[in-house]
């Protein structure tokens, strides 16, 4: 409490403010110190600011508001933060869900490695993929709901490291189970980077500026992955598998050094924190047991049942997490067309082939921005203009429908190039279409599920969606090998096209049909 008072050294002491309403004052010091006030220091320093400037203007107590903003201009609000400020905020968590993504695929050119390391089979050795995928996928229902509790920054801050402490038990292992078991926590406790930096990205920007963010952090699930091969090629070349924690290791560092300086962006958690400033006792209608239910059903059972029950999360989950999952399988199946004859390539080689993924991805990227800005904003201003209150959710499909024909497409392109073997440079020139239509969908996707379903069901509708991703995340790669061995190249890629045709449909079908499906959704 003196450390606050010292910030205003021209004004009366925190105590005679208070008076201004006849408040009783609380003692600062006897809350509980959990987790929560890690993450405080911070954002109480930057309110102490607007604090003392409240104070010259002769504002009271009496004149804040500890339940909502201030008017549409409060500084505290995310939305009003200056360009720099939000950039930073969104830049960060996608950095970070970089860094956990990169962790699937840097492990895969090293499968040779553990293989002889710890005398297993490659099926088996590739459940260090498997288990880390899974952990990504399973951990948001276990980590997100925390940040409910204690907002946004805690979750990053005590989650990143305890995510480097597993990978650095990973890159120790001196069994097969406890690697396995280590890379699987050490999804588990990534996964918050790439769960709450949505919510994150929903704190900053309102609904109509969240795409071009979005499209940015949405790319970090596939950067990651197709930068991972770049490197573990490399090391699993050069030194041993281990290394292919340790650089992990680098770069989530990396990552979390730019992260450490952020503030809280979650509503709940800023009003909390700015009540606490003022003295004031937060009102609190419901007990932890009763939020902690709440919780569970929000991140466990509510996407479970609208997984089953409702059209537009069952198939455009089924759609990305079969394009997620051919992504993936692709980190064995690559590295089988091109470390045989007649191409050769050795482990670091065959690497380098996946920064065809990144281009696709660095493309997709940027179509999805300019079909927001050319497309959706046009839209959303002429919507603005006639008094309606918001754009048809459909309106969000079209990179979805301009891209699901370059999945098609490079997946017939990289099979039959290879099986009736073309130059290499022709046949991984298949993967950019690919990876270009993969996250065209994903992005349309994810901006459709939360149009649709609002923030509350529409943050269930998309952890159903992560669950399917990751799921078949982790499952195609342990058969790719097998299924090309027994189809030959051509076929099981063909395979592969043809699932991807029969999907095509699926966004357009929607952009027809959308509001007719979406009127008898049990979620509102």
């Amino acid at each position: 409490m003196q450390a606050l008072t010292h910030t205003l050294p021209d004004t009366q002491s925190l105590g005679d403010f208070e008076k201004d309403c006849s408040f009783q004052k609380d003692d600062m010091g006897s809350g509980r110190k959990d987790l929560q006030q890690i993450g405080q220091t911070q954002s109480q320093s930057a309110m102490a600011d607007v604090y003392a400037q409240s104070r010259e203007k002769g504002h009271t107590r009496c004149d804040v508001n500890t339940t909502d903003w201030n008017g549409p201009d409060d500084p505290d609000n995310p939305h009003n933060w200056s360009v720099g400020m939000k950039v930073y905020h969104a830049a960060a968590p996608a950095l970070l869900g970089f860094a956990v993504t990169f962790g699937t695929s840097v492990y895969t050119p090293a499968v040779s490695d553990v293989m002889r390391d710890f005398d297993v089979s490659r099926t088996v050795a590739l459940l260090g993929l498997t288990f880390f995928t899974l952990g990504i996928g399973l951990g948001p229902m276990a980590t997100a709901p925390l940040s409910e509790f204690y907002g946004r920054r805690i979750i990053y801050i005590v989650s990143t490291p305890v995510f480097m402490l597993f990978t650095l038990g990973a890159g120790f292992s001196k069994s097969f189970y406890s690697l396995v078991i280590c890379r699987f926590f050490a999804g588990v406790t990534g996964s918050p980077a790439l769960a709450v930096g949505a919510g994150t990205n929903a704190d900053l920007f309102p609904l109509h500026q969240r795409a071009l963010a979005t499209s940015i952090f949405l790319a970090a699930p596939f950067a990651g992955p197709s930068l991972g091969p770049v490197v573990g090629g490399f090391t699993a070349q050069y030194k041993t598998w281990r290394w292919s924690q340790w650089c992990m290791i680098f770069v989530t560092l990396t990552a979390y050094m730019v992260a450490v300086l952020m503030k809280e962006t979650y509503k709940p958690m800023i009003l909390k924190q700015r009540a606490k400033l003022y003295g004031i006792e937060p009102v609190d209608d419901h007990s932890n047991g009763e939020k902690l239910m709440n919780a569970i059903i929000l991140k466990v059972l509510r996407p479970s049942h609208m997984l089953l029950t409702e059209p537009v999360v069952f198939f455009f989950s089924m759609y990305t997490a079969f394009a997620f999952g051919v992504l993936f399988l692709l980190f064995a199946a690559i590295p089988y067309i091109l470390q045989r004859p007649p191409y050769s390539f050795t482990i670091s080689q065959s690497g380098l082939a996946f920064l065809s993924v990144g281009i696709g991805v660095i493309l997709g990227t940027i179509t999805c921005i300019l079909v927001d800005q050319m497309l959706y904003q046009k839209i959303h201003r002429k919507i603005v203009a006639h008094g309606k209150p918001y754009v048809e959710p459909e309106h969000r499909l079209y990179s979805a429908m301009i891209g699901s024909s370059g999945i098609v497409i490079g997946l017939f392109w990289l099979g039959w190039c290879a099986n009736t073997e073309q130059h290499w440079a022709t046949c991984l020139a298949g993967a950019i279409p690919f990876a270009w239509g993969n996250i065209c969908l994903f992005n349309s996707a994810a901006l459709y599920l939360v149009d649709v379903y609002g923030p509350l069901n529409g943050a269930s509708a998309m952890a159903a969606n992560g669950i399917s991703r990751y799921t078949f995340g982790a499952v195609f790669p342990l058969f790719a090998v097998q299924m090309y061995e027994g189809l030959g190249i051509g076929w099981a890629t063909s395979l592969l096209g043809f699932l991807a045709l029969f999907m095509l449909p699926i966004p357009w079908i929607f952009f027809k049909w959308g509001p007719n499906i979406r009127a008898k959704s049990n979620y509102p």
